[in-house]
């Protein structure tokens, strides 16, 4: 949102960016640049910007992930999705699209790693944070493709010439990513560069997060547990349902729930976020540049949809009616609107926040102690009581959950993983939990009566990769089932 910091690769240095600077990338000249903490922070600005565009975590990313979820249904070129017999040629076209876009990110940030601590007028001390920070975004977006594609090639600062390189193993790449946030974790500043850079409390919430997809739920615990006791974040209070706007809205600058989100601005029209368009139904208020509503649920005929509590104000705040020839019970997603943008939406994704972690903490407090205990429950409270429009850390006899209803290991995890669908709808989170807890399948059978092909699990290695890394062999290193 708002006070972006500037996506800009040039040659020359720029004194200062006041707020938000037009993109006109160039070529760096490595051997020129990266020598003093101006030409750094340019270096590290880069890093952000292939992620950020509408073909990636702009928009379609979380399109294609929220599609495959049990509460949604995709529209036109997406529609195929809702088969669950993996991707046709457009959407494999489309993730090929998202895979190159986050090694564009990784080899900026390989360029910042390699060449910043031979800079000639940067501190050790700016050297250490510099780098960190590119290690971080570099591990983010191994997590990322890891979940998405399994095994993959690990380009790192020490191999960034080499063309040829064949898959690593999943393993290899979590350490990978292990090794790269806990540098992170280390040299990352309390208070992050700028608006939308990482501090240390975002590398411990993603390094929670990898260690929940490894199932080492003690460290994941303890990396929660920390975030939490830094009493750095809070969880915004809401009273009604568009009081969730605090969180999501287009002129929220951040939020005391905030750890790490993406940032995006209405001005200039290319720094906006896309998702919306892709969201909303023309003229339906929303986002009036128009829609291409790509998303859908039904408020009948999806199970999980309706059988969710109405008084849950998450409920109001994330849909509105709306027909275009599906029956008279369709519903779209609102939770990122933006009512008075003229060009793109100035809301900013929220990759982590608080009640993430609340709820990371409860599922791993559970697990590594064999079954669920009151400090668990208590953090699940928090994110249930505010959905209610109550203090969350007041307990509340008319909304808390008890202990004694979900005794059991599997019952609690079962109520925290739903509460966490409700609460990270439409953030593209979902389906990365249905994977990791092996589930999908069983819950897509169970609510939408679609047995889902295996090959739905991982997307294929893009012809972009193996036509030109021929360490890859497009048949024998392809994901099964492409």
């Amino acid at each position: 949102m708002k006070n972006i910091f500037c996506y800009i690769l040039m040659l020359v240095l720029f004194s200062s960016c006041s707020n938000l600077l037009e993109e006109k990338p160039q070529a760096i000249a490595a051997e020129t640049f990266y020598n003093t903490p101006g030409e750094v922070q340019a270096g590290l600005n880069a890093i952000y910007k292939p992620v950020r565009q509408g073909g990636n975590m702009g928009a379609l990313y979380q399109c294609q992930l929220e599609i495959y979820t049990e509460y949604m249904y995709g529209r036109g070129s997406h529609a195929p999705l809702n088969d669950y017999q993996g991707l046709d040629n457009t959407n494999i076209t489309r993730v090929g699209d998202m895979w190159a876009g986050f090694y564009e990110s990784i080899r900026n940030a390989n360029l910042v790693i390699q060449k910043t601590p031979s800079g000639k007028k940067i501190s050790e001390t700016d050297v250490a944070r510099f780098v960190a920070e590119a290690r971080f975004m570099r591990g983010l977006f191994y997590f990322h493709l890891v979940r998405n594609w399994g095994g993959v090639p690990l380009r790192t600062e020490a191999n960034m010439t080499l063309q040829n390189l064949a898959r690593s193993s999943a393993q290899d790449v979590y350490n990978f990513i292990l090794d790269d946030l806990g540098y992170a974790v280390t040299n990352l500043p309390e208070v992050p560069r700028l608006a939308g850079a990482p501090n240390k409390w975002a590398a411990k919430t993603v390094l929670a997060d990898v260690y929940m997809n490894l199932h080492d739920y003690t460290k994941a615990r303890d990396a929660a547990k920390e975030v939490i006791n830094s009493n750095k974040f809070s969880l915004v209070p809401v009273t009604v349902a568009d009081d969730f706007d605090k969180l999501f809205g287009p002129d929220v600058q951040s939020s005391a729930e905030e750890i790490f989100y993406l940032k995006f601005s209405r001005t200039p029209a290319d720094q906006g976020f896309q998702f919306p368009m892709y969201a909303h139904y023309p003229n339906s208020g929303y986002y009036p540049p128009g829609g291409y509503y790509t998303f859908y649920s039904d408020a009948v005929t999806n199970k999980f949809v309706s059988q969710w509590d109405k008084k849950d104000l998450r409920y109001t705040f994330n849909w509105y009616s709306q027909t275009f020839g599906l029956g008279n019970s369709t519903i779209l997603n609102k939770k990122f609107s933006d009512r008075t943008t003229t060009t793109a939406g100035g809301n900013d994704y929220p990759m982590y926040r608080y009640a993430d972690v609340l709820l990371f903490y409860a599922e791993c407090q559970a697990r590594a102690a064999g079954q669920p205990d009151a400090d668990a429950m208590e953090m699940l409270n928090r994110v249930h009581r505010r959905a209610y429009g109550k203090p969350a850390a007041i307990p509340d006899a008319t909304v808390d959950f008890k202990l004694t209803d979900y005794a059991t290991l599997d019952a609690f995890v079962n109520l925290v993983v739903k509460e966490r669908t409700y609460e990270d709808c439409c953030e593209a989170k979902h389906w990365h939990d249905l994977k990791r807890l092996g589930t999908a399948k069983q819950v897509i059978k169970d609510m939408k009566g679609i047995t889902m092909a295996d090959k739905q699990l991982l997307w294929p290695i893009p012809t972009i990769e193996y036509n030109y890394n021929k360490a890859i062999d497009p048949v024998k290193d392809q994901n099964p089932g492409y």
